[in-house]
């Protein structure tokens, strides 16, 4: 399987270096001084689970010089979907599966209204991971976990193929959830709400968390999230807000949320995609 990791950060660069170190056929999509350092000392992974280094690795800055890919991790952050998009149209014919792995929801209607219906998978996944370096990986909590789909919940045989690939690799979760859509929304609720709470606090979670007030907004959040969901057809445990705060109590306590750490420290973030998001919807 001829396989593109477009977006080559903390999430792309883990699970991509994954696959390209169990020998899968991996072309990174990066740029600037990350695809430097690649190029020259092949992507470094530093990882609660094992530290590993994929070299050579094959990288590039010029998705047109690939071809068709067979599957396209999506993997950029959500404000740069439209440019990706633009760029990935020289990977995709007709057998190409397009699998995102953004924060939000918005992504999937954007990508629909791009590519054909039938490149496009639905998937998500959880892991705390970031760009320590140029060409360097840590990935520092979270077992890493990625779900696949088709968008009418089918069985498939692309789809099945997708899962024994991840699944070959240690320490990894990977799923085909009876409904991707219930699996994404899930992610969604907790998401929006530990970004934008930890964002407005400006504390790690174990901070937050334990604080009366801080903790009411983010059930508050949450549910509110879920409500939009619920009312949009999805079928959401009703239990699912009391579920995700136990597993919130038991994250490190270190711990912040993409969104919230690029904010903090003035970058480009995800907050019209996901806060944004829950407003429009």
């Amino acid at each position: 399987m001829k396989i593109v990791i477009f977006g080559s950060g903390g999430v792309g660069g883990y699970f991509g270096g994954r696959l390209a170190h169990a020998g899968q056929d991996v072309t990174f999509i990066a740029r600037g001084a990350h695809l430097e350092a690649i190029r020259k000392n092949g992507l470094r992974v530093d990882s609660i689970s094992g530290d590993f280094i994929v070299q050579p690795a094959k990288a590039t800055d010029d998705p047109k010089s690939l071809g068709t890919a067979d599957l396209i991790l999506l993997a950029v952050k959500a404000w740069q979907l439209d440019d990706a998009i633009e760029q990935m149209k020289p990977l995709v014919g007709e057998e190409t599966a397009i699998a995102p792995l953004l924060n939000g929801m918005e992504h999937m209607d954007t990508l629909l209204a791009a590519f054909d219906r039938k490149n496009i998978l639905c998937g998500l996944c959880r892991i705390s991971s970031f760009v320590e370096a140029p060409g360097h990986i840590r990935h520092v909590g979270v077992q890493p976990y990625i779900a696949f789909g088709e968008l009418d919940n089918s069985k498939s045989e692309r789809v099945e193929s997708i899962r024994e690939m991840f699944a070959a690799l240690d320490g990894i979760l990977v799923e085909v959830p009876a409904d991707i859509h219930v699996t994404m929304w899930e992610k969604f609720v907790f998401i929006s709400g530990t970004s934008g709470v930890g964002a407005y606090m400006r504390q790690p979670i174990g901070q937050y968390r334990v604080d009366p007030e801080a903790r009411q907004m983010l059930i508050n959040a949450m549910n509110e999230t879920a409500s939009v969901a619920r009312a949009r057809g999805v079928n959401l445990s009703e239990s699912l807000v009391e579920e995700t705060m136990k597993r919130i109590d038991n994250l490190p306590h270190a711990m912040l949320a993409s969104m919230q750490k690029d904010i903090m420290e003035g970058r480009p973030s995800e907050l019209n995609e996901q806060t944004g998001a829950v407003i429009r919807l």
